[in-house]
């Protein structure tokens, strides 16, 4: 189990064969490769980077903990194009209930921060990627105000929205309200691209968004586009029903909204009175 998917497994050599085709064929742009931590990590990241470097042209992104600079250098020399390092959380409290030491994980919030600014200076701005769970119980201020950290060290910030899953330590929690989600995919946007920034936008006493601190035409123009509602990450990326339900709602759309959707994400966006 990753995420809220059960992969299962395949020979390396029928992935490798599969990858070739469909990468020739345009079905594949991009590839991505998420690790768990496990003592041979590493070597088979290694292993398999340079396996699909050599047989195909599509890039390779990788999504894992390097836990020291040396691991983030070899897999650059690999063929990685692209590395994501996972906050998840977006307050170091927070961070240490899911991930440090409260929860038994080795994972320390500022030590995160050293490797996502090395991995910067490997890879270069932009080509570093970090995921933020929404619904963890972290304000909208607060997730906007590290979604603008992240942006201005150079890293590329997603989002996801926290699913409950059997047996993990937060199985009895609910997923953020999908309102909740929409504002901070607005922010999230804006931020990601230079129309506004975390100082620009207003929150009431809850820490809800209730500006964007934007024109109203200019974001009428990036509501219309559906953009912002579009899953979050590597160029490329679509994950599909990675944090949602196919019954709904879905928190990322895999792919461009159709005008229903645009209309009915629209009504999902309420900002709060102040």
């Amino acid at each position: 189990m990753l995420s809220r998917v059960s992969w299962p497994d395949f020979p390396a050599e029928s992935v490798l064969h599969g990858l070739e085709v469909t990468v020739k064929n345009g079905r594949v742009k991009r590839v991505c490769l998420q690790a768990l931590n496990y003592p041979e990590t590493f070597a088979h990241l290694i292993v398999l980077t340079a396996a699909i470097r050599k047989r195909t042209k599509a890039p390779v992104s990788i999504s894992c903990q390097p836990l020291n600079s040396e691991n983030i250098r070899r897999l650059a020399e690999a063929g990685a194009e692209r590395l994501g390092i996972s906050l998840d959380a977006v307050t170091e409290k927070l961070f240490d209930r899911v991930k440090g030491a409260s929860a038994g994980g080795p994972y320390e919030w500022a030590k995160q921060f050293k490797l996502l600014e090395e991995a910067v200076k490997v890879f270069g701005r932009n080509k570093v990627s970090t995921h933020l769970i929404v619904g963890l119980g972290e304000t909208e201020e607060e997730t906007v105000r590290l979604v603008q950290r992240c942006v201005d060290m150079g890293v590329v910030p997603s989002l996801f929205a926290f699913t409950p899953i059997p047996g993990a330590i937060l199985e009895g929690e609910s997923p953020p309200l999908v309102q909740q989600y929409r504002r901070v995919q607005v922010a999230r946007y804006l931020i990601v691209h230079g129309i506004a920034g975390d100082t620009d936008m207003r929150f009431n006493g809850d820490g809800c968004l209730t500006s964007f601190g934007v024109e109203e035409q200019v974001l009428e123009r990036v509501l219309q586009s559906g953009k912002p509602f579009v899953t979050s990450g590597c160029p490329d990326c679509n994950r599909p029903y990675y944090n949602e339900k196919p019954t709904g709602p879905l928190y990322n759309f895999p792919i461009t909204l159709t005008e229903e959707e645009k209309t009915s994400v629209r009504k999902e966006l309420e900002l709060k009175g102040a």
